[in-house]
């Protein structure tokens, strides 16, 4: 097939970090709690071969499982479906999540990544609550940023294929594919072009798609970076990440503080209160 009829395909994984809670029981705001996380990420990997990234993940995991120094590791033990089933940054051993960096630094992932301060989000909805009557549900606020994420990435091939990290038990493929069609249109209306490629959506968990697994770590990584103020690894995976929108650091722009090549995340720069 040559240059001119080739079809590009572009294969995208989308996972979120942190939690979204908001409130207890009796209405308070508990963000910043203990066990309660200060930020929420959802973010998007664009893997140029997810099939490889998968051959080269479980060639991987398969020599760490059977590596004698971690014989007697709970988590590399088969029956507990850790480490020995799937990467999983939170659960990993230091060990273990320095392979899977090194490995993610070779493979050509690039990454953008949408952050809400759930402190300005309690506060949005507890106002959205007294203008409509209505509460602000996690799928409200996941299904904006992937409205937010995908604005300007569904042009850019022919084909494009969307995983998405299963959240929960209901299939939400259709709520999803509505957040993809208004980003689309948020696309036409900014730039007065057409966005009419090919757009595919999946569901799976991360067991089932190595690129949920990849795109857990570069999530864990930059939750570090807000949370802990712990650097190190964001910067060893900065060059990977190619947006990140800090959309309630308004100090600047109406819109947020953005991340890029053009303006390098600091932690000198990022508003922590």
């Amino acid at each position: 097939m040559n240059s001119e009829t080739e079809i590009i395909k572009k294969y995208y994984f989308v996972d979120e970090s942190g939690d979204f809670n908001l409130f207890n029981k009796k209405g308070q705001i508990i963000v910043g709690r203990e066990g309660v996380s200060n930020f929420l990420m959802v973010g998007v990997a664009d893997i140029p071969n997810p099939m490889e990234l998968k051959n080269d993940l479980n060639e991987l995991r398969k020599i760490l499982v059977e590596d004698p120094y971690f014989k007697d590791v709970p988590s590399m033990q088969p029956n507990n479906r850790k480490t020995s089933l799937l990467f999983h940054a939170k659960n990993d051993l230091p060990e273990v999540r320095r392979e899977v960096f090194k490995l993610l630094k070779l493979s050509g992932i690039k990454v953008v990544v949408a952050i809400r301060r759930k402190i300005e989000l309690a506060k949005f909805a507890k106002t959205y609550f007294e203008m409509t009557g209505k509460k602000l549900t996690a799928n409200d606020i996941y299904d904006d940023l992937i409205k937010r994420l995908f604005r300007n990435m569904l042009h850019k091939a022919d084909e494009n294929y969307i995983v998405f990290s299963k959240r929960g038990a209901s299939n939400r493929n259709k709520a999803l594919s509505q957040a993809i069609e208004r980003a689309k249109a948020n696309f036409e209306r900014a730039y007065n072009k057409k966005s009419d490629k090919i757009v595919k959506i999946y569901s799976a968990y991360a067991h089932e798609q190595a690129g949920l697994q990849a795109i857990d770590y570069y999530l864990w990584a930059l939750q570090r970076f807000f949370e802990k103020e712990e650097t190190r690894f964001y910067e060893y995976l900065q060059d990977d990440f190619r947006l990140i929108m800090d959309l309630d650091d308004k100090r600047n722009k109406e819109y947020g503080e953005w991340y890029s090549d053009r303006n390098k995340l600091d932690l000198k720069k990022i508003k922590l209160d």
